[in-house]
């Protein structure tokens, strides 16, 4: 199956250069023109896709190489970008810049030949002249497979200023396809962890996406951009599906009747386990239906913000009716709630919010010390606590969290130390850490996870149905795991 979607990377020399002013006005530019725009994020960044909503009507979507692997990148891009007229894909960092000690890999670099698209290179140039048309030929012919097909020139002073930066560039080979002056008016506010999510100022957001567009249509040469767009290379790959990507996955079966050993590990004389939907214990757990809908409970609004598209998708193809709910609102779980899934956001700003209502924490607290399955990611950890920053969190898990000066960043390769709701011991995942909280103690009897980089150690905690852990996991990675969730969520 061959694809040839319209698509644009927008990459940077470096960090702060404007890449997220210029992909998110693009997208909505060119969404106010008519066009159906799939916007895309390379990274596990979970904060710009807010912004990419807004600007297109459609979900944010990552792209993230090391955390799915290379081979999927091509079919989840070409699962978002399914009935688009025209994709753009915001780069990370600078163009060649990927995971520490491991190449290119999960660099912007790296996904624009993997979509075979031309690279359009947002620069500084508010430092600079001349020197801009030695910084461009570098970028452009480091890796001769990488096509940067034109330059958008950002935070230009004056029109003399722009004539120096065109004189100079002349001589690069490489277009310039857009000027842009400086200007406070798309500036949005960051804090500890980057700019303050879409859900935290949506009207002020609004505005600001719309500066970004008035700003880059007014400053860019539109109709070149998307010629540049059209002339993407074929992709030969069929899109990825959810339910397809779950026929295909391994099944993992769920825990049997038999003891386990330290950390949740099976003993030797533990006996056979039966495979998903065929679960029956000594306790008299119901056989489950694999047609049976089931609630999954997921945590959203302004404190939970974070959680991939195809998590979603997965667990409904799985057979989940995924019910979304504000934990500092909404002082009940949706209605026959069998799971939960709380992602990734920003307790630690709401803290005294999410303390105050205390009628959901102790329904969260009584559904997870039953056993059904609860899978906590980051700010979900946070939300299990005894405690965040000194205020009464649900209790489920023994442990207290505080904020921290020191920020944990990075990719991580995983091996699941326990058995949980979501995985076997043994299953190996890639993840993704940033946080400036930390909880102690960082594991429970029963760890979640064993972590290599940047030193060996186990973390997170797993206790009847709870899976909770810093680790962001994407489930395109591993679908047996949303599987896996779901029958539990049926057997419990």
């Amino acid at each position: 199956m061959t694809s040839s979607v319209p698509r644009l990377v927008i990459a940077a020399p470096s960090s702060g250069s404007g890449k997220t002013t210029v992909a998110t006005g693009l997208m909505a530019a060119f969404a106010a023109r008519g066009l159906a725009v799939s916007p895309h994020k390379v990274g596990p960044d979970y904060i710009d896709p807010g912004y990419h909503s807004l600007a297109t009507g459609r979900a944010g979507r990552n792209l993230d190489a090391y955390l799915c692997g290379p081979e999927l990148v091509a079919p989840l891009f070409l699962h978002g970008a399914r009935g688009c007229d025209l994709a753009v894909v915001e780069g990370v960092m600078g163009l060649y810049d990927g995971a520490a000690g491991e190449g290119e890999l999960a660099s912007t670099a790296q996904v624009a030949k993997l979509l075979r698209a031309p690279v359009v290179l947002v620069v500084d140039a508010s430092s600079q002249s001349r020197s801009v048309a030695a910084l461009v030929h570098g970028f452009a012919s480091w890796d001769p497979e990488v096509r940067v097909g034109g330059v958008i020139l950002n935070k230009v002073a004056s029109d003399r200023h722009e004539e120096l930066l065109r004189e100079a560039l002349d001589s690069a080979g490489v277009p310039v396809l857009g000027v842009l002056r400086r200007t406070g008016r798309v500036e949005t506010p960051s804090r500890h962890l980057g700019l303050v999510p879409v859900a935290e100022r949506r009207a002020e957001a609004l505005e600001a996406v719309a500066a970004m567009a008035a700003q880059v249509a007014a400053g860019c040469d539109l109709e070149a951009l998307v010629a540049l767009a059209r002339g993407a290379g074929v992709l030969e790959c069929a899109a990825w599906d959810a339910a397809e990507a779950l026929a295909a996955s391994s099944p993992q079966p769920l825990p049997g009747p038999g003891r386990t050993g330290p950390g949740g590990t099976a003993t030797a004389d533990e006996p056979s386990r039966p495979g998903p939907g065929a679960l029956v214990t000594p306790e008299g757990t119901r056989e489950a239906d694999p047609r049976e809908s089931v609630t999954v409970a997921l945590a959203a609004g302004p404190a939970f913000t974070f959680s991939y598209a195809e998590h979603t998708e997965l667990l409904a193809a799985a057979g989940a009716d995924v019910v979304p709910f504000d934990p500092l609102r909404d002082e009940r779980l949706p209605e026959g709630t069998r799971g939960v899934v709380v992602g990734g956001g920003f307790p630690e700003v709401y803290a005294s919010e999410l303390s105050a209502n205390e009628p959901l924490r102790k329904e969260v607290a009584g559904l997870a010390l039953g056993g059904a399955p609860v899978a906590a990611e980051c700010a979900g950890l946070l939300y299990l606590c005894r405690e965040l920053d000194g205020r009464p969190m649900c209790g489920v898990l023994d442990a207290t969290a505080r904020m921290s000066e020191r920020l944990t960043l990075g990719y991580r390769d995983a091996v699941a130390v326990s058995d949980s709701v979501l995985a076997v011991a043994g299953t190996r995942m890639r993840g993704h850490e940033f946080h400036r909280t930390v909880v102690e103690p960082g594991s429970g009897a029963e760890p979640a996870w064993g972590v290599r980089v940047p030193r060996r150690r186990v973390e997170g905690f797993v206790q009847r149905g709870v899976h909770a852990s810093y680790l962001h996991t994407h489930w395109a990675a591993e679908p047996g795991v949303a599987l896996r969730f779901v029958e539990r969520c049926r057997t419990s």
